[in-house]
């Protein structure tokens, strides 16, 4: 059994974004040269997320609607977390949204479903975060 480890890094100019990263964990896969195995794909800041699902700007949108009715980023002071920082929302965002994937590797190649791909989910962006990315197979 082979293992492969290797870090993404983002710094989105924005506090919230959704960028698909299929292709680049993909490129991973590809660089690993694993054919069959498990691909974990995990978000290493605890105010950012990975996650599966469409690739539509529709749904982005409504991710974004969601999130802010279930953890709105203002008034900063409805948190007890908020006082360094005022990023609260972030973190609860990102318990929502989850940390990380598990995705089958079959023939090389990630194995997802016909609209499935592989998300970073940013909720306190502008900052340097990064994504680790683990391949364990044959």
């Amino acid at each position: 059994m082979k293992s492969y480890r290797k870090e993404l890094w983002f710094n989105t100019p924005n506090r919230r974004d959704y960028l698909n990263i299929t292709r680049q964990v993909q490129d991973a896969l590809n660089e690993s040269k694993i054919q069959e195995g498990m691909i974990l794909v995990n978000a290493m800041h605890i105010t950012a997320s990975v996650f599966i699902n469409d690739d539509e700007s529709g749904l982005h949108n409504d991710f974004e609607v969601w999130l802010e009715k279930l953890a709105p980023e203002k008034p900063y002071n409805q948190y007890h977390h908020n006082g360094y920082e005022d990023n609260a929302d972030a973190h609860l965002k990102r318990q929502i949204m989850g940390r990380e994937v598990c995705v089958a590797i079959t023939e090389g190649k990630l194995d997802l479903g016909p609209w499935e791909q592989i998300f970073y989910g940013e909720f306190d962006g502008k900052r340097r975060k990064r994504v680790l990315i683990k391949i364990i197979g044959e």
